[in-house]
């Protein structure tokens, strides 16, 4: 476990300071130790786009670019004052010739963030804004006292108006 340890560095982050920004080389993949990030898309009209928050125990990169070696197309934030250890993809690489049992680990880690992915767009599909915030609340009950309804909000795709009118909903169904 020390060998392994001993192949990510830590990083400590302040709130509002980026990981990653669109045109980086993406190299790192960030394991956060403390702290909650956000990744995000900014379309061409200039709106942000969240895809994924990461608390502790939780990973954050820009994936599409770490894993194809293009430069990155998200933006990581720290939302809160941070601290993730770091690994680089060359490492993360001799870490799995060196420990074998971590390639798998990595591999199931990989294959849960892929069903997570394709729940949330079928969930988008299929279901209202209010079932929506009810399975994010249900699936991320540390998180929803930790960031404002502004990016519950926008990881829901939806204004937050709309949300606050969801959560006066609820309380009055309650």
């Amino acid at each position: 476990m020390n060998e392994f340890l001993s192949l990510f560095s830590e990083q400590s982050i302040k709130k509002k300071t980026y990981l990653i920004q669109p045109q980086d080389a993406v190299t790192r993949e960030y394991y956060v130790l403390s702290g909650c990030l956000r990744s995000y898309y900014l379309d061409m009209h200039g709106e942000k786009h969240i895809l994924q928050f990461a608390i502790e125990d939780w990973w954050i990169s820009d994936f599409e670019a770490f894993f194809s070696n293009q430069s990155a197309k998200l933006y990581v934030e720290a939302i809160e004052d941070s601290t993730v250890l770091s690994i680089e993809k060359s490492m993360l690489e001799v870490a799995y010739m060196r420990i074998p049992k971590l390639e798998r680990f990595f591999r199931l880690k990989t294959t849960a963030a892929f069903v997570t992915a394709h729940n949330r767009i079928l969930s988008t599909l299929e279901k209202s804004a209010t079932e929506r915030y009810l399975d994010f609340c249900l699936s991320y009950p540390s998180i929803t006292t930790r960031i404002n309804d502004y990016h519950v909000a926008n990881y829901l795709g939806i204004k937050p108006e709309s949300l606050s009118r969801i959560k006066k909903a609820i309380e009055v169904n309650s």
